[in-house]
């Protein structure tokens, strides 16, 4: 267990790089500079494509060690890495599922996440994550689950995250999180976050955030990870559940 001289160094620490503004600016050109690159895109997790950034899979980790879910929902599920994520911190606690969501599983990408070691703490459903279809689904694993984590990767719009967010926290209970990625396409620079898509500026799970928040009061943006992490594309997108 860390020492509280420790955990305070680092909150100081935090802190300051929080009041930075030099810092604070350079890691934001820093991350516009590497989206040109598509940089989360050349890291895997246990043999699988992960596509996210390393901070971000390191706040992951954490709140998944931390909260101990029964169940983590993820919508979007492309290559799998992140579900291995998951599934591997649950291994290593001794407990809990993952339910992947995605409205295409290519066949490719289903055989090599259903041949993984940790396929046994995995299951993936096919479908629009906003379906009646799959909610059902949900409802049904979700039943008796008093720690859920729910990570929101699918559809960037805004219209699809809110809906998405509406949908599913209420499966999120006081203690535990929402993590809404790619918020960062509302401050990043780099036109690649948003061409030839559907969301961009002002039409994105960063808006989608705010319009939640503004009727749901269970949840707060917990700007722990993101001030200490400085590089992250979930900056507002921490969503702590601070009431059942």
């Amino acid at each position: 267990m860390q020492n509280k001289e420790f955990q305070k160094r680092n909150r100081d620490f935090v802190k300051s790089m929080k009041r930075d503004s030099h810092l604070r600016k350079l890691s934001h050109e820093w991350f516009d500079s590497v989206f040109n690159y598509e940089y989360s895109y050349h890291f895997t997790w246990l043999g699988r494509p992960v596509i996210q950034f390393p901070q971000d899979i390191v706040a992951i980790q954490e709140i998944i060690w931390k909260v101990k879910p029964d169940l983590i929902i993820e919508t979007g599920i492309a290559h799998g890495g992140s579900l291995i994520l998951s599934a591997s911190i649950l291994q290593l606690i001794g407990k809990g599922e993952v339910v992947g969501i995605d409205i295409d599983i290519r066949e490719n990408n289903k055989k090599s996440i259903e041949t993984h070691p940790l396929f046994k703490r995995i299951t993936m459903l096919e479908g629009s994550s906003i379906s009646k279809k799959i909610l059902n689904r949900i409802e049904k694993i979700a039943k008796g689950k008093s720690k859920v984590l729910l990570f929101l990767d699918s559809k960037h719009t805004e219209e699809h995250v809110l809906k998405e967010l509406q949908i599913f926290s209420k499966f999120v209970r006081k203690g535990c999180y929402i993590v809404v990625f790619d918020t960062i396409i509302e401050d990043t620079k780099s036109e690649k976050a948003s061409i030839d898509r559907p969301w961009g500026k002002g039409n994105n799970p960063k808006t989608a955030v705010k319009k939640f928040l503004e009727k749901n009061k269970r949840f707060k943006i917990d700007k722990t990870f993101e001030n200490k992490l400085l590089i992250t594309s979930c900056p507002s997108g921490f969503l702590k559940c601070v009431r059942n």
